[in-house]
């Protein structure tokens, strides 16, 4: 991907842990390399179908000024996320605070401290079998686009399908939709238990009855394993309620170990 860098842009604010370098201020330096997509600006020459890196180095510094962090680790993190949530077409971002006045009683030059933050992609399979099916998973949709550092993308349509494993259950509701987030793999998990716990989902039987089941499939093409997360999702290629609605959204999409697409997947599946 194409890059724009800012380097060692001074700016005059108030971070530190002692209280005199938040009531005296102090020099930082800030480099930002942008990561994005120059082709059309390289084509047209027109600065609109680019990132201004003035307007960038004005937030920065706008940004800094008005806020007051303990931390240069959490100055870094805010600013990243308020970079890629205002910044259009700004993919990635790597930013670098130096603090050159660093109180540690010793000489040296700087101390810094460096950061990567992007958008990643993400595909959430959503399943209802209990009260009104449908409202369930328009009020998962809603909740996603509401939820900080996410963006909704494609919504698929909601099928009806039979129940998976415990088969003595009503039918499911079922759906896909492609996200767009900041938060990393465990923090997003967090937030999708969230939404299921405000749809009043009651984790009691595994593979029972539920208001509201939220799974992600995807991440970019990370391959992950924790005691409460693996992705892609471990059975997803065996489930036609979850390729059927993702095949409607992203029927090209690779699973990152087998290389098989969704429809690959799909049209796999026994009759």
């Amino acid at each position: 991907m194409d890059k724009i860098k800012i380097q060692n842009l001074e700016i005059f604010a108030n971070h530190g842990v002692f209280p005199e370098e938040n009531v005296l201020g102090q020099k930082f330096l800030v480099t930002a390399i942008l990561y994005t997509d120059t082709r059309k600006a390289g084509k047209t020459d027109h600065l609109a179908d680019s990132i201004h890196y003035g307007e960038v180095s004005r937030f920065i510094e706008r940004f800094l000024k008005s806020h007051t962090y303990r931390l240069i680790e959490c100055a870094a993190e805010h600013l990243a996320e308020a970079l890629l949530l205002e910044i259009r077409g700004l993919e990635k971002i790597r930013l670098e605070i130096k603090k050159p006045w660093a109180p540690v009683g010793l000489p040296l030059e700087t101390v810094s401290v460096e950061i990567q933050r992007g958008w990643h992609t993400a595909y959430i399979a959503l399943g209802s079998n209990i009260g009104d099916r449908e409202q369930y998973l328009n009020q998962a949709v809603d909740a996603l686009k509401n939820t900080a550092l996410c963006r909704v993308g494609k919504v698929s349509s909601f099928l009806i399908t039979k129940p998976y494993g415990v088969t003595d259950q009503e039918d499911f509701l079922n759906g896909c939709l492609e996200l767009r987030t900041l938060l990393f793999p465990e923090e997003l998990l967090v937030e999708l238990h969230r939404i299921e716990q405000e749809a009043g989902r009651e984790r009691i039987v595994h593979w029972g009855p539920r208001t509201l089941d939220l799974d992600i499939l995807f991440y970019d093409d990370l391959v992950y394993h924790s005691d409460d997360l693996c992705i892609p999702h471990a059975d997803l290629h065996n489930r036609d309620f979850v390729l059927k609605p993702l095949n409607e959204i992203a029927p090209w999409l690779r699973h990152p170990v087998t290389r098989k697409t969704v429809r690959e997947m799909l049209e796999a599946l026994p009759e």
